[in-house]
């Protein structure tokens, strides 16, 4: 039953999800960081974190590997991060994962997944790594080891893990990933031949500061740099997180010596010996004037606060006359108003007295204008029309003699020409009278004769019964 729980789990983050994360848990037998060594110069690790505690997860998105970590199941933090820089490219909504085998290692998943798609599944979730609610109301932040602000794309999507934050105060996390993304951009990347040969490793100390009695609040933030280049170098950054401004550069071979015992970060110190002076000159003159920068920052807001409190007092003493001026000043206010309503009112009335009569006057101009201009027009067009009327009462005259005349003419005509046709029609009509008394008298012999054929026969075929019926019988009686 807990297998199958843990595989519909499996598929619903792989349905909502389609570029999933994994953040696949290295085996202690599997060499280094397994198919994340890549993000290592000669792909050797850092040496001296041998405590059980330790955990070596290869971040993974879209089934390519993208960064390494190395988290700390005792402080519930990661201590450091490897990756390479890529382009940088704007955040994108942050989606945060935990890793199920960190405290689970018998699960079957083996890839990272929402806290609360697990909640029930994963066997003793929370009790070796840091999740969500254990922010929630802390006044703290996920604060990245590998920024998202120096990835892209897929880069970008695979840092927002649990696995990779640490807790932050938001203003420190802000300094960090600021001062972080300037030291990449603007000192280390220009002074390495190749991007691909430079290796970042992002990392936090521990202290005795917890947050909730569970995630331990880093005391310092590191960076360390390695262009594994023929002209190489290495630096180390510092950050204290007591001090949002404060930004030290040192090398690499010092800044392991803030770490545990033993710690190597790069293989042969990746060229600390034989490195460039040109270069790392430049290098650290950059990131002096990028601390130079916080610096200022810092001595404004200072400033800022500072010149506030003043304003603030000032405001404090000011207040009382400031009421009286602005009391003052609204006595004026309305008293103006009052002096500019009465002139308001007497204009009203007298400019509307006038206008009225302006407005009355025109209107009978141009009801005047209107009459005159109307009867004027009517005058040719009302002799147009009795012009009109007289010459249609003339064609109707006319059309009523000309009836009149047709109608007298009409009678005398017909009867002469039906009496002159009288004899044509008669002569006419012989012939056909004559067709058909011929026809009548034929057809009355014909008639005749019919008969007379139909008796004679109805008399035969009577004899010829009677024969039948009864000459038979007397052949019989014989």
């Amino acid at each position: 039953e807990w297998t199958m729980k843990t595989s519909v789990v499996f598929l619903l983050c792989i349905s909502v999800f389609p570029g999933f994360s994994q953040g696949r848990v290295v085996g202690r037998d599997e060499a280094g960081f397994a198919e994340c060594n890549v993000f290592f110069p000669g792909q050797v690790p850092p040496e001296g974190f041998t405590q059980l505690f330790h955990v070596k997860i290869c971040q993974q998105y879209n089934k390519e590997p993208r960064f390494a970590t190395l988290y700390s199941t005792k402080d519930k933090i990661p201590l450091y991060s490897a990756f390479k820089y890529t382009k940088p490219a704007q955040s994108k909504e942050e989606s945060w994962l935990v890793e199920p085998q960190i405290d689970d290692p018998e699960n079957d998943l083996q890839e990272m997944v929402h806290e609360a798609d697990i909640a029930d599944t994963v066997a003793n979730l929370g009790a070796n790594q840091a999740l969500t609610s254990d922010y929630v109301g802390s006044g703290y932040e996920r604060g990245l080891l590998n920024p998202s602000v120096l990835n892209e794309e897929d880069f970008q999507m695979a840092t927002y893990t649990l696995t990779n934050a640490v807790p932050l105060s938001p203003s420190l996390s802000k300094s960090w990933h600021r001062d972080i993304k300037k030291v990449v951009e603007q000192a280390l990347v220009p002074h390495c031949s190749n991007k691909d040969h430079l290796y970042l490793l992002a990392g936090a100390i521990p202290s005795r500061a917890w947050v909730k009695g569970k995630l331990s609040v880093p005391e310092t933030l590191w960076l360390a740099a390695c262009c594994d280049a023929p002209e190489g170098w290495s630096l180390g950054i510092v950050k204290n997180t007591n001090d949002d401004t404060s930004l030290a550069d040192l090398t690499v071979r010092e800044l392991e010596k803030k770490l545990l015992t033993g710690v190597h970060l790069f293989k042969g110190s990746c060229g600390e010996d034989n490195q460039s002076q040109e270069k790392t000159r430049a290098i650290l003159q950059a990131v002096s004037q990028i601390r130079s920068g916080e610096q200022v920052r810092a001595s404004d807001s200072q400033e800022a606060k500072e010149s506030g409190l003043v304003r603030r007092a000032a405001g404090i003493i000011a207040t009382p006359f400031i009421k009286i001026l602005e009391l003052l000043i609204y006595v004026f206010v309305e008293l103006v108003k009052c002096v500019f309503y009465f002139l308001w009112l007497v204009i009203k009335r007298v400019g509307g007295t006038v206008l009225d009569g302006v407005y009355n006057l025109w209107n009978g101009v141009v009801s005047y204008l209107k009459n005159i201009t109307m009867v004027l027009i009517s005058i040719p067009y009302d002799l147009g029309r009795v012009i009109v009327n007289i010459f249609m009462g003339f064609l109707h005259i006319v059309e009523d003699v000309a009836s009149l005349t047709y109608r007298i003419l009409r009678i005398p005509v017909g009867f002469v020409l039906h009496l002159a046709a009288f004899p044509y029609h008669s002569i006419c009509a012989i012939p056909s009278v004559l067709k058909d008394m011929a026809n009548g008298i034929g057809g009355t012999f014909s008639l005749v004769i019919d008969a007379t054929a139909t008796i004679l026969h109805g008399f035969y075929y009577l004899a010829c019964h009677i024969v039948k019926r009864f000459v038979p019988k007397a052949s019989s009686d014989d």
